[in-house]
């Protein structure tokens, strides 16, 4: 999905957020990072998307991803962007398409 527009909250720090992002750079998928050890902003929104303080916490459109998991990213990057888009039907049985993943 070239259009996605995928964002990775993480820390310095954070050895899950560095296998994320050697991921997704590996894979060609560019992506906005915020900082939120340094960006008190970037914190609360990542807070209150995903309702969580640990990191990494990815967003593609409106889904979220709280740690890095490849297969669930794999998934959502790889669903056609209308099946993201709140609403759209479900892409099959037992896709219960919820908004966290």
């Amino acid at each position: 999905m070239a259009d996605t527009r995928l964002v990775i909250y993480s820390t310095p720090t954070c050895p899950y957020c560095k296998r994320a992002k050697e991921y997704l750079f590996r894979k060609g998928i560019p992506y906005a990072e915020h900082n939120v050890a340094a960006d008190r902003d970037a914190a609360r929104e990542m807070v209150k998307k995903s309702g969580q303080l640990s990191v990494p916490v990815i967003t593609i459109d409106d889904k979220v991803i709280v740690g890095f998991n490849q297969t669930q990213l794999d998934r959502l990057l790889s669903t056609p962007r209308r099946a993201l888009e709140p609403g759209a039907p479900s892409s099959g049985p037992g896709n219960n398409n919820r908004g966290l993943i």
